[in-house]
């Protein structure tokens, strides 16, 4: 297997089966903030930030009214949001706290702190921010020292834009 995928690559979108367009699009987009930049009628919705074609999609094609997929089964464990800095994280989790939207986690990574929610239709979530690739913490071989310490909620909240 010499085959390596180029370095420039990137995730383009996530696409999400949905019991409730409406109610979806208040989650992604009345409380974490996407816009919508398509419908497809009452069945799909394309939503981004920042203008982008779609970061999200989201469709009832197969999934109008049906149940929340099994936990212990096969499928998405979540989809990540990457914010840019550590003060984004912090004005999330100050709206979630205002809308008293539950959190399922949080957690520093050691590269990364997040936290975790569920959506209306219990996929997972995860919001999260990059720390710059120098704090990284890495083993002795150089290999990345990835962990899951508590996050100090309190504190990233003093990051917050007031």
């Amino acid at each position: 297997m010499d085959y390596k995928i180029p370095s420039a690559t990137k995730i383009g979108h996530v696409h999400l089966k949905v019991s409730d367009l409406q109610r979806s699009i208040g989650f992604y987009c009345g409380l974490l903030g996407f816009e919508i930049t398509t419908l497809y009628g009452s069945q799909a919705a394309f939503i981004s930030a920042g203008g982008y074609h779609h970061h999200i999609g989201l469709n009832t094609w197969y999934s109008k009214d049906a149940p929340p997929a099994p936990v212990k089964a096969p499928g998405l464990f979540h989809t990540a949001i990457l914010y840019p800095e550590r003060k984004d994280l912090a004005n999330i989790l100050y709206r979630l706290m205002q809308e008293n939207y539950p959190l399922t986690g949080a957690a520093d990574h050691g590269v990364s702190e997040a936290l975790y929610l569920d959506d209306p239709d219990g996929n997972g979530v995860e919001l999260y921010w990059d720390k710059p690739r120098e704090l990284w913490p890495q083993k002795a071989d150089g290999s990345l020292e990835m962990y899951t310490h508590e996050l100090d909620l309190d504190q990233l909240l003093r990051e917050r834009d007031i």
